[in-house]
């Protein structure tokens, strides 16, 4: 039986990747803040679903939580870090640090934090698998985008100085960089909650869906053992680097 612990399951990336895994029988470990919604996937999921309620931001929730899960689960074989978050698109210096320091709790400190619960006990079993999301944001900056970019730039080089700590191991690394991408709350968390000034983003555009970043996510993990994907930055075809230009159908 193989396990997978997926953070920020309860919705968006983290519910699709979830979704994806159980249906290739992993035994996954559904962790996020949500316990309502995580209780509802229970339900739907079955067995294969264990909710856990953490919150990535809060260094104790996560302690309490590993301590929970460490006697049923003393093994985690596939780490998908994937809660995260954008606050805001106003330039730097109208920006609110409070949003700031949140983004940096979550996409930064949290994730740190969850990967040095998990990767010990896989360098001692020498096998293990941990899957960032990270974002082409870490890599193109625009407008709006500066303490998200760089968290997401974080995420990008954290990926692969994990990778030369682990040479010689056969623990891997992989980054997942998604582009434009519908049907998530993220631009709703970004825009404050306003659903329709997030809607009309993804107007007339064919984008990414949440499916889209899992199946990325199940192919990296389905590799051979010997075989590590270091980074997956995907875009939907509507979407190039050349600006970050999107493309509308009118």
């Amino acid at each position: 039986m193989s396990i997978a612990l997926v953070t920020g399951a309860s919705a968006g990336f983290g519910e699709a990747i979830t979704r994806q895994l159980i249906t290739l029988g992993y035994t996954v470990i559904g962790a996020a803040r949500r316990a309502d919604r995580l209780s509802r996937l229970r339900d739907e999921l079955g067995e294969l679903f264990y909710p856990l309620c953490m919150d990535v931001s809060d260094k104790a929730s996560i302690d309490e939580a590993f301590q929970i899960i460490q006697p049923q689960f003393p093994q985690i074989d596939l780490l998908v870090n994937n809660a995260g978050l954008a606050l805001g698109v106003t330039p730097a210096h109208q920006s609110k640090v409070k949003d700031w320091e949140r983004m940096i709790a979550t996409n930064v400190t949290g994730l740190t934090w969850v990967t040095h619960q998990v990767l010990p006990g896989m360098v001692e079993r020498n096998t293990g698998h941990i899957i960032n999301i990270g974002s082409i944001a870490g890599t193109y900056p625009y407008a709006g985008g500066n303490v998200y970019g760089a968290t997401k730039a974080f995420v990008k080089q954290f990926s692969l100085n994990l990778r030369a700590d682990l040479a010689g191991t056969q623990v891997r690394v992989t980054n997942i960089e998604p582009g434009f991408c519908s049907g998530t709350e993220f631009s709703v968390v970004r825009l404050e909650g306003d659903v329709d000034r997030a809607a009309a983003i993804y107007d007339g555009v064919q984008a990414l869906t949440a499916d889209d970043i899992a199946r990325a996510v199940v192919w990296a993990s389905q590799q051979p053992a010997h075989v590590n994907i270091n980074s997956i930055e995907i875009m939907p075809v509507a979407q190039t680097f050349a600006g970050l230009k999107i493309n509308r159908d009118h």
